[in-house]
Formats: structure tokens, C-alpha cells, sequence
């Protein structure tokens, strides 16, 4: 049984792509920028005021500025 983890699949491809994500936050506040790095409890990224670490419990949501395909063989929309 292959196990995917999901969350690290899916930080990983917008890091390496530097794929431009909004991070909606707990207070509703939300931060746009892109994926420096990461782990089990934080995300580092870099906004247009600076570099910021956020607590991954405090994310409601992130949402990818293009779509982010995860899995091989996906298809290209038409």
C-alpha cells in the first residue's frame, strides 16, 4: 500500500515551482507570496513585505495562484 502525503506534495510542488499561494489564516487575515520552505508545524514564505514563518495551525486554507497537479499522468485542460 503506497501511503502520499498530500500536504508535503502539495507545498513541495508550489516551492519547487514557485507557484504564487494565498494563505487564508485562522483571524481571517490572508498573506500571498511564495513557498520557501517548510515542515511539520511551519510554512516559510516570502511576500511582497518581507520573508514570514506561519504556524500551520493557524491556516484555514491555501489557495494556488494556477492549478497545481500533483499526480502523474494528469491531463492538460482544454
Amino acid at each position: 500500500m503506497i501511503i502520499i502525503n498530500l500536504q508535503d506534495s502539495f507545498l513541495n510542488k508550489v516551492r519547487r515551482e514557485k507557484i504564487t499561494i494565498t494563505v487564508y489564516l485562522n483571524n481571517s487575515f490572508k498573506l500571498t507570496g511564495t513557498v520557501l520552505g517548510f515542515d511539520n508545524y511551519v510554512i516559510f514564505i516570502e511576500t511582497d513585505k518581507g520573508q514570514q514563518l506561519i504556524y500551520k495551525h493557524a491556516i484555514t486554507s491555501i489557495l494556488p495562484f494556477k492549478q497545481v497537479k500533483l499526480f502523474l499522468g494528469e491531463q492538460e485542460e482544454q
